[in-house]
């Protein structure tokens, strides 16, 4: 037992930890709500720049692909330099320069600068995506909590502020330049108010091998540094991710012009079946934290992909405009914990951030592989068919949950990632919430 006089210490210093790791989940969570806003006002103002430039449908999905081919080609590396520089840093380089590039966009002239300036983009966004969400595993691990839901819930919400401010100003005929440089410069004080309750994650796994186990020539951590990319449970994470944002991305692409075309439904009524859907998802994200303490992460999972195969079924099947609604509703709420889930799974491993990068970067080879798949299905089968087939991802989402079952981790709160009700050295049971 410990002598008197080191308890009020010890319990000094447990509240202390405490107080610094909620400081830090709020910080990521601001960075997550900065780079949804980021995006959101970006899509916000696609028709006023296909208006702009006066591009096809076409021509602007080809300065689209330009976006996921950046995106897809720094995120992979995202991780390994995450490890040498610390998450903090490097959001704070890629986030500044998201905001530069964005406000470039607006100052386009034609359909190759747009490419051009995407391309750019895409490269620094899919960046500062994986090194906050390397943060965001890192705190969740130490704090022994699963937080990681309610960081992409910041980020849904985030990207409705910025859709929302830009649709007030498409309405009062903001010019795109002004409108997208004064959104940058708010995302970027909001970035790096969020970066100065950031924790440095690299202490938190440290290469393991020692010299005399190493092959001639082979450089510390080598070893496991390959086995990342061809790790069997990892890569059915990332198989999982990859359903998962196949589903949410077709919701996104198709859901309201099936809604229109398909079913017959007013521009308005279609879009309110997207709206239920992303609504649906930001709030389910919410509510991940307790539901995946209660649950545990795989049964959380399980569940939610045999809602998201009842919320398609219904969506496309029902005969009445309500249970269209409610089936919008339940494929939201269905996906919603997978990408975050798998993110947190990923966060567990050995080698954290370089995990994170591999899964998010398989997650959003949706990008390049989604919407021309449904689209291609669709002209021989129709849109209504074609998005049938997403029942069947959803189900393989249910039969893969277990890959991201929870680990203990080691953290300095002493829990378990997505347990409830953990205690630190103050005997008081830590809130399920980012802040009271």
């Amino acid at each position: 037992m410990a002598p008197p006089d080191q308890e009020p210490t010890a319990r000094q210093d447990a509240a202390q930890q405490h107080r610094s790791l909620r400081t830090a989940a709020l910080g990521t969570a601001l960075v997550f709500t900065a780079s949804g806003t980021l995006l959101g006002t970006w899509v916000s103002r696609i028709p006023a720049i296909v208006k702009q430039l006066d591009v096809t449908a076409g021509e602007l999905g080809r300065a689209l692909l330009a976006l996921g081919i950046g995106s897809l080609l720094s995120m992979p590396v995202t991780g390994h330099i995450c490890r040498r520089v610390g998450s903090r840093t490097w959001v704070a380089i890629t986030a500044f320069v998201a905001a530069v590039v964005l406000g470039c966009v607006g100052l386009a002239d034609n359909l190759v600068q747009l490419g051009v300036v995407l391309f750019g983009l895409g490269l620094v966004y899919g960046s500062w995506d994986v090194s906050m969400n390397v943060q965001g595993s890192a705190v969740d691990r130490r704090a022994g909590r699963e937080w990681m839901p309610r960081y992409h819930a910041c980020w849904s919400l985030g990207s409705i502020a910025g859709a929302a401010l830009g649709s007030l100003a498409a309405r009062n005929d903001v010019p795109i330049g002004m409108h997208f440089t004064i959104a940058a410069v708010g995302a970027a004080v909001v970035t790096y108010v969020g970066l100065l309750g950031y924790v440095d994650e690299r202490a938190d796994h440290r290469d393991q091998g020692g010299p005399g186990r190493l092959k001639a020539g082979e450089q510390p951590g080598e070893r496991r540094r390959k086995r990342v990319a061809t790790n069997p449970a990892l890569l059915l994470v990332g198989a999982l991710t990859l359903c998962a944002s196949v589903i949410e991305g077709a919701a996104a692409d198709w859901l309201a012009l099936y809604l229109d075309t398909g079913r017959g439904l007013s521009e308005a009524s279609a879009a309110l079946g997207y709206t239920v859907f992303a609504t649906a998802m930001t709030v389910g994200r919410f509510l991940g934290t307790p539901l995946a303490g209660w649950l545990g992460r795989a049964t959380a999972v399980r569940i939610g992909g045999f809602l998201g195969v009842a919320g398609v079924l219904l969506t496309v099947l029902s005969p009445w405009v309500p249970l269209t609604y409610a089936g919008a509703l339940l494929w939201g709420a269905g996906i919603c914990l997978v990408f975050p889930a798998a993110v947190s799974a990923a966060g567990e491993t050995d080698r954290p951030a370089e995990s994170i990068a591999l899964v998010t970067s398989i997650g959003y080879g949706s990008i390049l592989v989604g919407p021309p798949l449904i689209g291609a299905l669709a002209d021989v089968v129709g849109m209504g068919n074609a998005l049938l087939t997403l029942a069947g991802l959803a189900a393989v989402v249910a039969i893969l949950a277990p890959v991201v079952r929870q680990r203990p981790a080691a953290g300095a709160g002493g829990g378990t990632a997505g347990g409830s009700g953990e205690t630190f050295d103050d005997g008081q049971p830590e809130s399920a919430s980012i802040a009271r």
